[in-house]
């Protein structure tokens, strides 16, 4: 299952509808469910590229229009989870969307500080399979630059960072329990990067997915406890420093022998070379 909040209906209802949904059985379902299980509270001013993307159209006032994570890589670059931006998601073509923002600088989602920019322009990855969630990226253009410290260098192909081992954290303003419990503040986890394996193991294919280790990669712990869930997809996973992926899809949240899947960003970074 993909780790966005679901839009069911515009307005002040979006949120309440999103907030019943149970975590969806299947990646191909891009819409719902990713808020950091078994996390702690974080701060923007430790982890300024951390940012949540932002509807109110969409999805209501109550937590600010959140229902995507997002992470600055450039003051006026962000990534997150391409299927953050389908129809299925959005409920309308994202080209057609008037108050796209993202929220930065802000533990708080409906908080005083910070800032909310709006989105001039969407690049959505080409390659993306909403079947499988493979090349699950997207490029949000900003109207306005971030100051220089609220951006992230991107971990390139063979950084320490992808190793098995390694230990990263994973930040969102979504599900804290897996049942609809969502955060209005930002949260933080410790997981560790999983072996591939671990990942094939979990999802060899069939309804919960297919693991793709040249475009995915593995995390979590196995006893599990410890997860991405509903509103955290698109957000940053960080290790050494650097983002290395991109909260992306999942079954369940926090469960044993189900580890979280993220976009691997050393293959982003080749797909948006591609593009130009």
């Amino acid at each position: 299952m993909s780790r966005t909040v679901v839009r069911t209906m515009t307005g002040a209802l979006a949120l309440t509808a999103a907030a019943a949904v149970t975590p969806l059985a299947s990646p191909a379902s891009a819409v719902a469910d990713s808020i950091v299980i078994g996390g702690q509270p974080a701060h923007v001013k430790d982890s300024p590229w951390v940012v949540a993307l932002s509807s109110r159209d969409r999805f209501g006032d109550a937590r600010a229009g959140q229902f995507c994570g997002a992470v600055a890589v450039g003051p006026k670059k962000v990534l997150t989870a391409a299927h953050c931006l389908s129809s299925e998601a959005l409920g309308a073509d994202v080209g057609q969307m008037r108050d796209l923002r993202i929220i930065s600088g802000r533990d708080e989602l409906n908080g005083s500080g910070g800032k909310e920019i709006a989105v001039s322009e969407a690049w959505v990855n080409p390659g993306f399979d909403a079947t499988t969630n493979s090349g699950d990226v997207a490029v949000l253009t900003l109207a306005e630059a971030l100051p220089g410290r609220s951006v992230i260098p991107m971990a390139e192909a063979g950084d320490a960072g992808y190793r098995a081992g390694t230990a990263a954290v994973v930040y969102g303003w979504g599900d804290t329990t897996g049942v609809g419990d969502y955060a209005s503040s930002l949260r933080s986890a410790k997981v560790s990067v999983l072996p591939d394996s671990s990942c094939e193991q979990a999802y060899p294919g069939g309804r919960n997915g297919t693991y793709d280790a040249s475009a995915m990669l593995c995390a979590g712990e196995p006893q599990g406890g410890y997860d991405a869930c509903q509103g955290d997809s698109g957000g940053p996973l960080v290790a050494h420093g650097r983002l290395v992926g991109l909260v992306s899809w999942g079954s369940g949240c926090g469960q044993a022998g189900s580890p979280g899947v993220y976009t691997r960003i050393s293959a982003a970074i080749e797909w948006m070379a591609d593009a130009g």
